[in-house]
């Protein structure tokens, strides 16, 4: 699939997530994801708000889902989004609900396989039940306590192992993540490292810079000079 690049609103409100959404937009992103935090600080109605603003991009709803996939995912569908998460260290039922869900309602399942004991064997059994894309991802916390762990640690052998687009999630630069496409990840996520200020989940203060920093990622990854 041709690349594409997607902006996570780890935010935790409306108001701070519309602002990003439209100085990505405006630097020609893709795809917009309604991150964790921001579903926790204000549900559906965060994507909602996204579908309403930006009635023709794609909008992800990162809901980690790990029980009551049918309804999660027909709730987020309702309100706009165009593709949700399952964790693949749910049950396999759950992964199926999700799935089922998503062909009822038109829209797509992305595999996070995070925390997985066997990161490849997780992607394998999310692609035999019927997810769309896998996310390789690495998490938070985990870089926190471990700043070396990356997506690059299992990035290759899970691309070598499924058929479906790949995704690679957590702590890669800007330049790291214009490679992914090279690596056999085209799904390129950009979020924290850029709309987190000290650490803090609140916007960037310099959208300016960010604008700029958005336009030369997309120019990289679809290789635009």
């Amino acid at each position: 699939m041709e690349p594409i690049v997607q902006i996570s609103l780890d935010l935790t409100t409306i108001a701070e997530a519309l602002e990003i959404a439209h100085i990505a937009v405006e630097a020609g992103i893709d795809w917009i994801e309604a991150g964790t935090p921001l579903l926790l600080g204000e549900g559906l109605h965060a994507v909602a708000a996204l579908r309403s603003a930006f009635p023709h991009h794609p909008i992800v709803a990162d809901l980690k889902t790990m029980d009551g996939g049918y309804l999660e995912a027909e709730m987020m569908a309702k309100a706009g989004a165009t593709h949700v998460v399952v964790m693949g260290v749910a049950h396999p039922a759950t992964i199926r609900a999700v799935v089922r869900a998503a062909r009822d309602y038109g829209i797509k399942v992305m595999g996070d396989i995070m925390a997985a004991p066997d990161p490849v064997a997780c992607a394998k059994l999310l692609e035999q039940n019927g997810v769309d894309y896998i996310l390789v991802h690495t998490s938070y916390d985990e870089r926190g306590e471990d700043p070396q762990r990356s997506p690059y640690d299992h990035l290759r052998a899970v691309v070598d192992a499924v058929s479906i687009p790949v995704q690679a999630v957590g702590g890669l630069s800007i330049d790291q993540a214009a490679e992914m496409p090279k690596l056999g990840a085209p799904l390129v996520v950009v979020g924290a490292p850029l709309v987190i200020d000290k650490k803090e989940f609140k916007p960037s203060t310099n959208k300016e810079e960010l604008k700029t920093i958005l336009k030369q990622l997309v120019r990289k990854v679809k290789n635009v000079e």
